[in-house]
C-alpha cells in the first residue's frame, strides 16, 4: 500500500488564490504556452517544465518490476492525514472532520493521477489515462480509463469523481475544504470524461492536488452521511481493501486479487504484500516490545536513545532483525514546541523568545539523543529556500510593502535560536531570557514570575505520548529557574485530538513534513483563515497579513526562482515572529525490520521507499521462521 510517498506528495502539491503585490497570476504567466491550440492532451501534469517520463514509460525507475507478491507487512501508522490519529481509531472515513480515522484507509482509493518519487511536482495517469488542458490552464478534461472499477465490479465514472470532489469541498475535513477553494466547478461529459474548472486566479498547483484526491463511489454513499463516523468500510477502487479490524487495536488490509490497475505503469513493482496490518499501541516503548517479539516486522525508529541502546536483543544478535539507515531524500520538515498565541500569555514575541533561551539543545542532543541530530533553525531547513544573510533585492521587493508592519529584523540577518555552552542551564541564556520577560512587562514576586496582568506565569505542555518527556523535563527545569511553573500533561489520544482541533492548549509539540515545492499546503499551516478554522494545522494561531501575502505568492509562483525567493521571504517573517521553539532534524530514516523482506537496489530521489516498495522474501522468511 504505497501511500506514504505518493498520496502525501500529491496533498503537498496544492496551491491557491491570487498573486500578491500586483504581480501577474500563475494563469496569466502560463497563458498562451500552447499556441493556437484550444487544448493539449498530456499523459501527466507537472508544476514547472516538462514531464521527465514519456507516455510509454514501463514503470518507475526505483521499483523492482518483477517483485513477488505475498506475505504480511505489520507496522504502525507513520504519518497522519485528515482526521487520522496515531494512537487509536473509531472511524473508517479519514476524509471527514469527525472521529479518529484509521490508518491506511487512503490506500483503498485510487485517484485520477499519482506521483513519481523521482520527480517533485509531477503526476502520471492512474484512473485517468490522459488529460486535456485548455490554453488558459483553467479547464482540465480528464479522460478516464474505461476499465477502472470499484471493488464490487462497478465502473468508476465521471459522476463518481464529481460527487467526490464536491463532497470533499463541501463536507470534507477542513484541510480539503481549504485546499479546494479554487475549484470552481466539476462536470461530466459522458461516463469517461471529467471536466474540472478552476477560478481565474487559481493557485499554481491546485490541478495537481485535485488529481490526487480519492474517488468515492457515488452509489455506495447514497443515503449515507459523509460527515458521520462509520465503522463500515467505504467502497474503494485501490489496490487494497479492508479485511478485518478491531476498533482501536488493529486494522488489516488485503491486496485485491483482481485489482483493475495492477498492470499500469504507475503500479508495476508496487503493492507487493498480500496483507498490510497496522497495529496500535499506547506508547512507543510497548510498540518497540511488540516489534522485538515479532508482532511488528517493520519499525521506523524516531528515538535516538532507543536506536543507540535498545537493539541488543536475541533476534538482532542472530540476524533475524536488521537495522539500517536510509537517506530520506525528502525535504526537511518542521518540528518544534508551538505556542498557542490565542492565549494572552504568549501574545508578546519577547516572551516567546525567552522560552527559546530556556531550551538547551546542545545539552539535550548530547545527553538524551546521543548527538544524532542537527538543530532546526529555519522553516525550510537544509534547502535553497532557507533565508540566509540579508534579504536579496528580489526578497526586498516582496517585503517592502509591509516594512512598517514587520520587525526590523526581517530586513537584516534572519533570527537563529541561541547556542548554549552545553551545561543544561547556560547562565547567559537564562539571563537573556529573564531580561526578555521583564521587557515584556512580566514581574518577579519572590521566586515566581508574574505575567503583565499580575497572574502567576504557569504553562502546560500537552501531549498524547511520553516520548518527548525526557526532552521536555530539562526545558521545564530551566523555566522553573526563571520563575515559570510548567506541567507536562499527557492525555489519551481521543482527548488530545479534541483539544488540538479546538486549539485548547498552551504549548504543544508539532512535526510536519516538508516539501521541495511548497504551495497551497502552507495556507493550512500559516494563514489567518487557518488560524480561525478548527482542525487546521495552524496550531499557533499565526495571523499576519504579510505572511498571508507571501503564502499566496508561493502558491502562484510560475518559476522555481520565484518560488525560492518568496519562500526565503516567508522564512524571514516566520522566524522573526518567534512562533515556536525549534527542535531538531535528521537527514536519514532509522529503520529496523525482521529479515523477511527484499527491497530494490535503487531508492527514490525523494523518499526512502521503505516499506512501500519492498516485498516479502519467502526464502528468508522460511530461514528465520517467520510466517507470512
Amino acid at each position: 500500500m504505497n501511500i506514504s510517498r505518493r498520496k502525501a506528495m500529491q496533498l503537498g502539491l496544492a496551491a491557491t488564490s491570487a498573486a500578491a503585490f500586483g504581480a501577474p497570476s500563475f494563469v496569466a504567466a502560463q497563458a498562451g504556452l500552447q499556441g493556437a491550440a484550444a487544448e493539449v492532451e498530456l499523459h501527466g501534469l507537472s508544476t514547472f517544465g516538462e514531464l521527465a517520463l514519456p507516455p510509454d514509460f514501463p514503470h518507475f525507475s526505483y521499483v523492482n518490476p518483477t517483485a513477488p507478491k505475498g506475505g504480511t507487512l505489520r507496522l504502525q501508522i507513520k504519518g497522519a492525514l485528515g482526521n487520522q490519529n496515531f494512537e487509536t481509531f473509531d472511524t473508517l472515513n479519514v476524509f471527514a472532520f469527525r472521529g479518529d480515522g484509521a490508518a491506511g484507509m487512503q490506500g483503498t482509493f485510487d485517484s485520477l493521477m499519482t506521483g513519481n518519487a523521482d520527480e517533485p511536482g509531477s503526476v502520471y495517469g492512474l484512473l485517468a489515462r490522459a488529460v486535456r488542458v485548455s490554453s488558459d490552464k483553467l479547464t482540465y478534461r480528464f479522460l478516464l480509463r474505461p476499465e477502472a472499477r470499484f471493488h464490487d465490479g462497478s465502473k468508476v465514472t465521471s459522476a463518481d469523481c464529481v460527487f467526490s470532489f464536491q463532497t470533499l469541498k463541501e463536507k470534507g475535513h477542513p484541510l480539503y475544504r481549504m485546499l479546494l477553494r479554487d475549484l470552481a466547478a466539476v462536470e461530466t461529459e459522458g461516463e469517461e470524461i471529467l471536466v474540472v474548472r478552476f477560478a481565474p486566479e487559481r493557485g499554481r498547483d491546485v490541478h495537481l492536488f485535485v488529481s490526487g484526491l480519492p474517488v468515492f463511489s457515488r452509489t455506495w454513499w447514497n443515503g449515507r452521511d459523509f460527515e458521520a463516523s462509520t465503522l463500515e468500510a467505504p467502497l474503494g477502487s485501490g489496490a487494497y481493501r479492508v479485511a478485518r479490524f478491531e476498533q482501536g487495536r488493529f486494522i488489516e488490509f488485503e491486496r485485491v486479487e483482481h485489482y483493475w490497475g495492477a498492470r499500469l505503469a504507475v503500479n508495476i513493482g508496487q503493492n507487493n504484500f498480500d496483507r498490510i496490518r497496522y497495529e496500535y499501541y499506547r506508547n512507543r516503548q510497548i510498540a518497540f516490545e511488540g516489534f522485538k517479539s515479532g508482532q511488528l516486522n517493520f519499525h521506523e525508529e524516531y528515538t535516538a536513545r532507543f536506536w543507540a541502546t535498545g537493539y541488543d536483543f536475541p533476534a538482532m544478535r542472530d540476524g533475524r532483525v536488521q537495522k539500517i539507515e536510509l537517506p530520506s531524500g525528502s525535504a526537511v520538515g518542521t518540528q518544534g514546541w508551538i505556542f498557542n498565541m490565542r492565549r494572552s500569555k504568549f501574545s508578546d514575541p519577547r516572551i516567546r523568545e525567552a522560552f527559546a533561551h530556556a531550551f538547551d539543545f546542545e545539552w539535550t542532543n548530547k545527553n538524551i539523543m546521543y548527538s544524532a541530530y542537527q538543530r532546526l533553525t529555519s522553516y525550510f531547513e537544509d534547502s535553497d529556500m532557507k533565508a540566509v544573510d540579508a534579504p536579496s533585492p528580489a526578497e526586498l521587493t516582496l517585503l517592502e510593502p509591509f516594512r512598517q508592519h514587520l520587525s526590523a529584523e526581517v530586513f537584516a540577518e534572519p533570527w537563529v535560536p541561541p547556542v548554549s555552552d552545553g551545561s543544561g542551564s547556560d547562565r547567559a541564556m537564562l539571563r537573556r531570557a529573564n531580561d526578555l520577560l521583564l521587557a515584556a512587562g512580566c514581574k518577579r514576586s519572590g521566586s515566581r514570575m508574574l505575567l503583565p496582568d499580575g497572574q502567576p506565569f504557569d504553562v502546560e505542555f500537552l501531549d498524547s505520548s511520553g516520548a518527548l518527556k525526557p526532552h521536555t523535563e530539562p526545558f521545564q527545569a530551566n523555566l522553573r529557574r526563571l520563575g515559570i511553573e510548567s506541567t507536562f500533561r499527557q492525555v489519551d489520544a481521543a482527548q488530545y485530538k479534541r483539544r488540538i482541533d479546538s486549539f485548547d492548549f498552551d504549548i504543544v509539540s508539532s512535526a510536519l513534513g516538508g516539501s521541495t515545492t511548497p504551495g497551497e499546503g502552507l495556507r493550512n499551516v500559516y494563514s489567518t483563515q487557518a488560524a480561525r478554522t478548527p482542525g487546521s494545522r495552524n496550531l499557533g494561531g499565526i495571523a499576519d497579513p504579510a505572511i498571508d501575502a507571501l503564502v499566496d505568492r508561493i502558491a502562484v509562483a510560475a518559476t522555481r526562482e520565484e518560488l525560492t525567493t518568496a519562500a526565503r521571504a516567508l522564512d524571514r517573517v516566520l522566524r522573526a515572529g518567534r512562533y515556536w521553539v525549534p527542535m531538531w532534524y535528521k537527514d536519514k530514516a532509522l529503520v529496523a525490520h525482521w529479515s523477511v523482506f527484499g527491497r530494490p537496489q535503487k531508492t527514490p530521489k525523494y523518499g526512502t521507499g521503505a516499506p512501500d516498495l519492498w516485498w516479502w522474501d519467502e526464502e528468508q522468511a522460511r530461514k528465520y521462521g517467520q510466517p507470512g
